[in-house]
């Protein structure tokens, strides 16, 4: 029986076995050897080089993915927000590459990745869809674009990704495993834990620990836990905008609303749009901006001063030194000292080290040896 068929048959096993305190043990077994079978069929996926792929090269300060099925629209909106020319039309599969484009906004360079449209079962390979994801896998920030009349293609497109491995905006398990050589497994919590002890080392000894210290720091599902042991996650964060807006009645919003709500998503922080129409793009990009979270940092540069026009685009909670390593150069190893004005300091041109941290804004001089 290859991957696949194992695969296949454990998932079956999981939606068969109703979920109780008795059954508990067993499917956190199941889902631990499926976590492992996953991951070695992606290990021998990505080693057979096959598919041609869909690898992009990251560019600028920080990379966007556009998700959805086909035909919600994905080409235009890359088209009316970048200098991107992606081929556009009525009907599906018209993007059959990934196609990136640059968006230029507050200062930032984002590369926007046009992926081709999701189907179901892209996870498990439908439609070159391991690869469509696996481009996924690298961006900042993903930005769900649904149709306003398919509100509902946000759980699908939610399962698919969920199946290759991101977690959408989830923090990663506060979980550490430290293996040792002896004296078996040892479980330590800061919280009260909903698992036995025993379904846990049962997991544990599934991911091939026999001997290991196993801190908790949250109360844990058995996906959790899993996921806590497991190295390929990713955890991408998220936005969602509804596409096509001007084709629906005033009234059919609160249909649309309502549809939001059913799948935990507020209405006021979705973004609406059209983007045949242009419309409500400006407020899509302020949204992009701030879940990046990205600051700017203007540079007074000797004898030219503040230059306002490009400034340092840089992640919030970077710190001057971290700064000066971006800038490269020789610069590290001049350094002396900076002076920063603006939100985080504490006047005009205080004096700061390295460990100062930056704000959305500031200017920074530095002040380098001869």
């Amino acid at each position: 029986m290859g991957l696949e068929e194992e695969i296949k048959e454990i998932e079956e096993e999981i939606a068969n076995t109703p979920y109780n305190k008795s059954t508990e043990a067993h499917i956190g077994r199941l889902k631990s050897k499926l976590a492992d079978k996953k991951e070695q069929l992606e290990k021998q996926q990505s080693g057979s080089g096959g598919g041609g792929g869909y690898s992009v090269e990251k560019h600028g300060d920080a990379t966007v993915a556009l998700v959805g099925f086909p035909s919600v629209g994905k080409s235009s909106l890359l088209n009316s927000l970048t200098n991107a020319e992606s081929e556009t039309g009525s009907y599906e599969f018209t993007t059959l590459d990934v196609n990136p484009g640059m968006l230029n906004h507050r200062g930032a360079n984002i590369q926007m990745l046009d992926v081709p449209g999701l189907i179901e079962g892209a996870a498990s390979g439908k439609g070159d869809g391991q690869q469509v994801l696996a481009v996924v896998r690298n961006a900042d920030l993903i930005v769900f674009v649904l149709s306003v009349f398919e509100i509902e293609q946000y759980d699908r497109l939610q399962e698919e990704l969920y199946d290759i491995n991101i977690r959408v905006d989830q923090e990663p398990p506060r979980v550490t495993v430290r293996p040792k050589h002896k004296d078996g497994i040892k479980i330590t919590s800061s919280t009260e834990q909903g698992l036995d002890e025993g379904t846990i080392k049962d997991v544990l000894r599934d991911q091939g620990y026999v001997n290991a210290d196993l801190n908790l720091q949250e109360r844990v599902t058995i996906d959790r836990l899993i996921d806590g042991l497991m190295e390929n996650r990713e955890y991408i964060p998220s936005i969602t905008c509804v596409n096509k807006v001007d084709l629906i009645e005033p009234d059919y919003k609160e249909t649309v609303d309502e549809q939001l709500r059913e799948r935990d998503l507020d209405p006021e922080e979705v973004t609406f749009i059209s983007a045949e129409a242009e419309k409500g793009l400006e407020a899509l990009k302020d949204r992009i901006w701030e879940n990046l979270g990205l600051i700017r940092v203007y540079m007074d540069k000797p004898g030219r001063g503040i230059d306002w026009e490009e400034p340092l685009v840089i992640e919030e909670g970077t710190t001057v030194g971290e700064a000066v390593e971006k800038l490269g150069g020789e610069m590290e190893e001049r350094f002396r000292f900076a002076r920063v004005t603006g939100p985080s300091a504490a006047h005009e041109q205080q004096q700061v080290g390295t460990d100062h941290v930056l704000e959305d804004e500031d200017v920074l001089k530095l002040i380098l040896r001869r």
